[in-house]
């Protein structure tokens, strides 16, 4: 059985939400990073680089959320074509999601709700490339039904799991200036894999409360001596 070493933040969830789209049997491993459970021995002997997600598949072990979405694809047939301009489209946009979207809006989100001082030049740098990024999405979205054309794909998956965010970095506002991005976000939200998604991850209880404890595991060098 696949074992999805887990955390209800954007990356653990778009792997989540894959997952029960493929229909796959999983289990879920928690891994409470506000209270340092990612440093843990065990923990780093699967990822070294003390991140979730992390994937046990038959004794493989893949890390980074986006080459587990791809692995997935590839081990059931879905959500990706197997070669061809259409997979060359998919990965164009997983990619710009992984190396776009996800770094930025994790950097808004910091700067934003976690950084100990008020530096507005760093909160306006990434909130302005996430706004940026969901420009050229919503542009794509006015185009084609999904990121990558006509077909539902982890491209989509990937977006999800930051989408889901965008209430936390742009306020109550949310997606509502990019309504092409807003009616994809909606369209997954309301399949039965992401209700089930989000089931899965209410059955577990993590710490919430961003704290000291919770500073030092996260950020860890901060505190370096």
């Amino acid at each position: 059985m696949i074992n999805l070493h887990f955390h209800p933040s954007p990356n653990p969830m778009k792997v989540l939400l894959m997952l029960e789209e493929t229909g796959l049997e999983y289990r879920l491993s928690p891994v409470d990073t506000f209270k340092g459970e990612q440093h843990d021995a065990a923990f780093t002997a699967i990822n070294p680089n003390a991140k979730v997600p992390a994937l046990e598949d038959e004794g493989k072990v893949i890390f980074d959320s986006n080459a587990i979405l791809l692995h997935l694809a590839d081990k059931t047939g879905q959500f990706a074509p197997p070669a061809g301009e259409e997979r060359a489209d998919v990965l164009s946009w997983l990619f710009f999601v992984a190396t776009g979207v996800s770094p930025f809006s994790g950097q808004a989100v910091h700067f934003l709700h976690m950084c100990p001082e008020d530096l507005p030049y760093a909160k306006n740098r990434y909130l302005k490339e996430v706004e940026r990024h969901y420009c050229v999405m919503n542009k794509r979205l006015g185009e084609t039904e999904w990121l990558a054309g006509a077909d539902y794909s982890i491209a989509d998956i990937a977006a999800w799991g930051w989408l889901n965010a965008a209430g936390f970095i742009l306020g109550e506002t949310g997606l509502s200036a990019w309504p092409n991005l807003e009616r994809m976000h909606a369209a997954i939200s309301a399949r039965p894999a992401a209700a089930r998604a989000n089931a899965a991850k209410e059955g577990l209880t993590f710490k919430s409360d961003f704290d000291d404890e919770a500073a030092r595991a996260l950020f860890p060098q901060n505190f370096a001596k």
